[in-house]
C-alpha cells in the first residue's frame, strides 16, 4: 500500500463514526443508515488491510450486507476504487442465492403451513403488549420495517386530531403513498393497506413503539425466534385465494409508482379488491385467533 494514498491515511487515524453516520443520513434512511454502521463497524478491518478473505468466507445471506456497507465506508474514506479492486480480485458477487434456490428454501423450510400462525399466537400470549401490532402486521402483509412505521404514524396522528390524512374510512384504506418519505424507499415501497376501522380505533389507543428493535428484542426475550419475514409470506400464500398475482405485487409494494397511478388508484377498483382482501383476512383472523377469542379484527 502506498504510504501516500487515501487508504494508507485512512488506516493511521480513527475513523469519526458519528461523522461517517451523519454522512449516511444525506442519503439514507435512519435505519438503514444504523445497519450500515453497524455492519461497517464490524468489517472495517478488512477495507483497510485489503484483506477481503473474511468477507468471502461468509455466508452468502450475510456477505451482500457486509459488501454493501464496506462499500459506503470506502466512498467516504475516498477509497471506493480500492474497494471495487477487492471486489474483484477475490470474486465476490454482490447477490446472494439465486432465484431458484430460495423457492427451494421456501418450500422445504417450513413442514407445517400454519406454524408461523402459531408463532403469531405465541407471541401475543407471552407479550400482551404486541397483540395488535402482532395482528396489524398479519393482516396487512407489511414488511416489519413498514408495520412499525405504519402502527406508529396511526398513534400519532390520532393524538393529533388527523388520522383521515391517513385513513380512509371510506375504502377502509391506509394510505401510505400520502406519505412518501415514509413509505417509498429506493427499492420498497408501500402504496395503501387494508384494514378495518376496528383494528385502526384499537391501535390509535396505544403507545407508539420507540424504536424499531423494541418489539424483536421483545421477542427474543421471552426465548422466541423472530419470524416477522415469515408473516408477509403467509400473508400472501393466503392471498392467492382471493387475488391475483399483480393484485397482491400491489398491496405488497412490488409495483412501479406509475403502475400505481394508471391501474390501481380507482375507486372503483379499490371497492371491489377490498372486497377480495378482506375474505382472505376473514382467513387470517381464524388462524390468529387464540382461545380467549380475543381479537381486534373486524372484517366487513
Amino acid at each position: 500500500m502506498n504510504p501516500g494514498s487515501l487508504a494508507w491515511k485512512a488506516r493511521q487515524k480513527e475513523i469519526d463514526w458519528e461523522d461517517f453516520h451523519k454522512w449516511m443520513l444525506k442519503t439514507c434512511r435512519p435505519e438503514h443508515s444504523r445497519v450500515i454502521v453497524t455492519q461497517s463497524k464490524k468489517y472495517y478491518q478488512c477495507l483497510l488491510n485489503h484483506d477481503f478473505s473474511e468477507i468471502s468466507n461468509l455466508k452468502e445471506t450475510t456477505r451482500p450486507n457486509a459488501m454493501k456497507a464496506l462499500a459506503a465506508l470506502s466512498k467516504y474514506l475516498g477509497m471506493h476504487e480500492d474497494f471495487k479492486l477487492l471486489v474483484k480480485n477475490y470474486s465476490l458477487k454482490w447477490t446472494g442465492r439465486s432465484a431458484d434456490d430460495l423457492i427451494v428454501d421456501r418450500i422445504t423450510k417450513v413442514n407445517n403451513p400454519n406454524e408461523i400462525f402459531e408463532w403469531i399466537k405465541k407471541v401475543k400470549q407471552v407479550r400482551p403488549d404486541l397483540f395488535e401490532f402482532m395482528s396489524f402486521m398479519t393482516v396487512t402483509g407489511l414488511r416489519y420495517v413498514e408495520a412499525v412505521s405504519s402502527y406508529n404514524l396511526i398513534i400519532t396522528l390520532s393524538n393529533e386530531d388527523r388520522l383521515n390524512e391517513y385513513y380512509n374510512a371510506e375504502t377502509e384504506t391506509l394510505e401510505h403513498f400520502r406519505f412518501k418519505k415514509i413509505f417509498f424507499r429506493r427499492s420498497k415501497k408501500a402504496f395503501l393497506s387494508f384494514v378495518s376501522k376496528a383494528m385502526v380505533n384499537s391501535i390509535s389507543q396505544k403507545k407508539a413503539i420507540a424504536r424499531q428493535s423494541t418489539v424483536t428484542s421483545a421477542v427474543r426475550k421471552k426465548g422466541l425466534k423472530c419470524q416477522f419475514s415469515d408473516i408477509r409470506e403467509a400473508h400472501g400464500t393466503l392471498m392467492t385465494k382471493h387475488l391475483k398475482d399483480n393484485e397482491i405485487d400491489f398491496l405488497h409494494g412490488r409495483v412501479t409508482t406509475n403502475v400505481f397511478m394508471r391501474n390501481y388508484f380507482n375507486p372503483s377498483l379499490i371497492s371491489d379488491l377490498k372486497t377480495r382482501t378482506f375474505e382472505a383476512i376473514s382467513e387470517i383472523e381464524v388462524k390468529i385467533q387464540e382461545d380467549s377469542k380475543r381479537s381486534t379484527i373486524e372484517c366487513t
